[in-house]
């Protein structure tokens, strides 16, 4: 038997053309995509081209995707909806909430990511929801805060699983409880660890999660997923309705049924909005198929070992991996002395000319919040790390050159 039938990595890493050209560690701003996907849109795109495309086989491909997605987070496929992105997940999830005046959200807005900051502003300004807003301590997320600034209004808790900078990972699982037993909704904005890391909800006790397609999950553009645990879907109503978010007595799409008494469909799905992407729900079907077939728990295993590798390079060589050891790792780890509000580029001249350096040797980062972030996935393997953290030890030489 040869290595790549033994070991899931290794041939898991042969359909990434990408891993191959570059040492690619950016998978927190988008992902690779593989020949198996690529292969997946050829053969939508060669049945929409030919045959004008099949409206039965294409609802058929959404349905198995959405139930590899179910699969992937621990979730029933009627808790599961198809967005567009996080952004637009989140504002479905919000806006469909029944809110009085005095309910408040609480959320850590200086380490999340846009996406999840103005919707909550919005319904602030809307509807005159309260925002509690917890400061973060150390570049993480402190979970003392989070519960101790909930309240008998608090409605909503919002965290990201991973922060997209500088990729603390927070402990979903505790506050999960908390907010269970109190009767509050969590939301989760995961677009930084879905498909990279295990997210079981009902482990974790999530309510809501919103994540897209093109990074953890190695999809495209344009496509997203929002789960909302059934009990809690069933008593939102969206604020966007089509015939795809309507229970009928038939399942055509162009059936109206009885206008005068709508009835919502069953859990999540009536968060769904007209025609899919089909193209892009194709496209992450079979990634989500590679993922499942390997499990997301060893998935989670393997990528986190890789970081904790190439962390211990980092610090061997005295460079300092921000906000280490204070929290669980997870696939992304980030080098510099501190946050900053620029978001892609950093003051610090030594970070920027080692960024310049590595990327010139061909190695794909992202500077994030003044920090040189890196973040893997299951193509990376040793030799990605190794060759990293050698090439960072050249840098310094060159440094020493030029004192």
């Amino acid at each position: 038997m040869d290595k790549a039938s033994t070991d899931p990595f290794t041939d898991f890493r042969g359909r990434f053309l990408g891993a191959k050209q570059s040492i690619y560690m950016d998978v927190a701003a988008r992902g690779l995509i593989s020949t198996s996907v690529r292969e997946a849109i050829d053969t939508y795109l060669d049945h929409r081209m030919i045959q004008g495309a099949d409206k039965a086989w294409m609802f058929d491909e959404v349905e198995k995707t959405r139930k590899s997605f179910a699969r992937l987070i621990g979730a029933d496929p009627t808790e599961i909806a198809f967005t567009k992105n996080v952004s637009d997940g989140i504002n479905a999830f919000a806006s469909a909430i029944r809110w009085a005046r005095d309910d408040n959200v609480v959320i850590c807005e200086a380490l999340e990511h846009p996406a999840n900051v103005y919707p909550w502003h919005n319904l602030a300004n809307l509807l005159g929801v309260s925002l509690k807003r917890v400061d973060p301590e150390n570049g993480q997320i402190p979970l003392e805060r989070i519960t101790a600034s909930a309240d008998e209004r608090t409605r909503v808790v919002t965290v990201s699983s991973v922060s997209f900078s500088p990729g603390a990972r927070f402990p979903v699982g505790e506050l999960g409880a908390f907010c269970r037993a109190r009767g509050i909704m969590l939301f989760v904005d995961a677009a930084q660890s879905v498909g990279i890391l295990d997210m079981d909800m009902r482990a974790l006790k999530i309510d809501a999660l919103a994540t897209s397609t093109q990074k953890g999950l190695l999809a495209l553009y344009g496509g997203g997923f929002l789960y909302v645990r059934r009990e809690v879907a069933d008593e939102l109503s969206p604020r966007y309705l089509s015939r795809f978010g309507v229970k009928t007595e038939s399942d055509h799409e162009a059936e109206s049924g009885v206008l005068d008494q709508i009835r919502l469909a069953e859990g999540a799905r009536r968060f769904d909005v007209g025609n899919y992407n089909f193209l892009a729900a194709i496209a992450v079907k079979r990634s989500l198929q590679d993922l499942n077939t390997i499990g997301i728990a060893n998935v989670e295993k393997r990528v986190c070992e890789l970081a904790t590798r190439l962390a211990n390079g980092f610090d061997h060589l005295g460079l300092t991996v921000y906000a280490r050891g204070t929290n669980a790792r997870s696939h992304i780890v980030a080098i510099g002395e501190g946050l900053s509000d620029r978001h892609d580029t950093t003051d610090d001249r030594q970070m920027l000319d080692l960024y310049s350096y590595l990327a010139a040797k061909r190695v794909k980062l992202t500077i994030r919040r003044g920090l040189l972030r890196f973040s893997l996935h299951a193509y990376n393997n040793e030799d990605d790390v190794d060759g990293v953290v050698e090439l960072a030890r050249r840098w310094q030489r060159t440094q020493e050159k030029t004192k």
